[in-house]
């Protein structure tokens, strides 16, 4: 998270000061001297105060601004996947291998999440986000919390900020499934403590992240793959982007015209000059040689009402067997879920021995176990 984003006047602060400015002069004030001076009657500044006084309130506010902003920085928001380099995220793979062979066990001893609590914000809602959170979080001792669309209405019945500062004196990490990125961006900034990206319309990172887990435990790496997604350009298409500015593979986009994902998203990763990057409204030239081909639902949850126009404009776009011939017999077939069988892709390649959407749709836990013990530092 960009902590840039943390205003004084965000922080109940005057003038202008940015955070280093924030933290010089806390620094060199020493607040906490400073308020066991002023409780012992120490000499402050050639003043003899005598018996407990209390705090004067501007430095009250300073050392409150100053405490609420080094616990956040001790923390870290999952967001967006290029947030991390990529060291990091392979990090993070690995830990989600070994974690998820520990639960496979039967071991039931690892408890890093014992006494914390999650926040869970449900805008949008979801079967496999829900589930694998919650589930993930209980195995690692902890305990979560479902807010579902109508127990917030963040932003509508109360503001984002207000929510934010809330759930975080009584949780240790947010979840949060939202509709629109901004809303996500502004919980984080008003945030103390980590925030996890579980979807928004812009990305979806931890679906990635358990996408790149499921290849790596079947082709047995990312890097010098090549996945082709086909279909609609959406957060799904935006997260593999920022994934290939972090790690070198080749990644290609197949979607009608006029459904491209966000351009300067695709800039952003190409610019990046790690992974190559190509979108195409070719998907039968574009799967060839694929290891993975990918497809998602043509209309998003909030699109269902342009269900029949999509139908009509994504012809040519299903992923059969046909395709899937063409791409090759080293090619996997994966999906987010939930698929609408027969429109984006057939029965029969969803059954297919080269289909690993289950897998897949485990992973989603597995992943986000291992995100979750990195945001909390465990």
């Amino acid at each position: 998270m960009a902590y840039a984003a943390f205003m004084p006047t965000k922080l109940g602060l005057e003038g202008t000061h940015d955070l280093h400015r924030l933290r010089t002069t806390t620094s060199c004030m020493n607040l906490d001297n400073l308020s066991k001076d002023f409780v012992r009657g120490a000499k402050v500044d050639k003043l003899k105060v005598k018996g407990p006084l209390k705090m004067p309130t501007k430095v009250l506010h300073a050392r409150s601004a100053l405490s609420y902003v080094e616990e956040k920085t001790g923390f870290k928001d999952f967001l967006h996947i290029d947030d991390f380099d990529k060291g990091t995220i392979l990090k993070i793979l690995d830990r989600a291998k070994e974690v998820k062979a520990l639960l496979k066990s039967g071991e039931r001893t690892y408890l890093p999440f014992k006494g914390k609590t999650m926040a869970m914000i449900f805008a949008k809602p979801s079967m496999r986000t829900r589930v694998s959170f919650e589930t993930g979080f209980f195995l690692l001792g902890g305990h979560a919390i479902y807010l579902g669309p109508k127990d917030i209405e963040m932003g509508k019945r109360e503001e984002t900020r207000d929510v934010a500062r809330v759930l975080s004196r009584y949780n240790d990490i947010i979840m949060a499934r939202l509709f629109a990125h901004q809303d996500l961006l502004d919980l984080a900034n008003y945030a103390s403590v980590p925030v996890i990206n579980g979807l928004t319309d812009y990305n979806h990172p931890c679906q990635i992240m358990a996408d790149a887990l499921t290849m790596i435990e079947h082709i047995g790496q990312i890097e010098g793959t090549k996945v082709v997604y086909v279909g609609d350009g959406n957060n799904i298409v935006h997260s593999w982007l920022l994934l290939a500015a972090v790690i070198p593979f080749h990644f290609v986009c197949a979607c009608p015209k006029g459904f491209e994902p966000d351009a300067k998203t695709v800039e952003k990763a190409q610019r990046a000059g790690v992974g190559k990057i190509e979108i195409t409204h070719d998907p039968k030239e574009a799967v060839k040689g694929a290891n993975v081909v990918y497809s998602d639902v043509w209309a998003s949850m909030g699109q269902k009402e342009e269900a029949a126009h999509r139908r009509q404009v994504f012809q040519g776009f299903q992923v059969d067997e046909e395709l899937m011939k063409i791409a090759g017999t080293q090619a996997y077939f994966m999906h987010c879920l939930p698929a609408e069988r027969g429109v984006e892709v057939t029965n029969e390649v969803v059954e297919a021995p080269y289909s690993i959407v289950f897998p897949q749709a485990e992973n989603r836990m597995h992943a986000q176990n291992a995100i979750m013990l990195h945001s909390l530092g465990l």
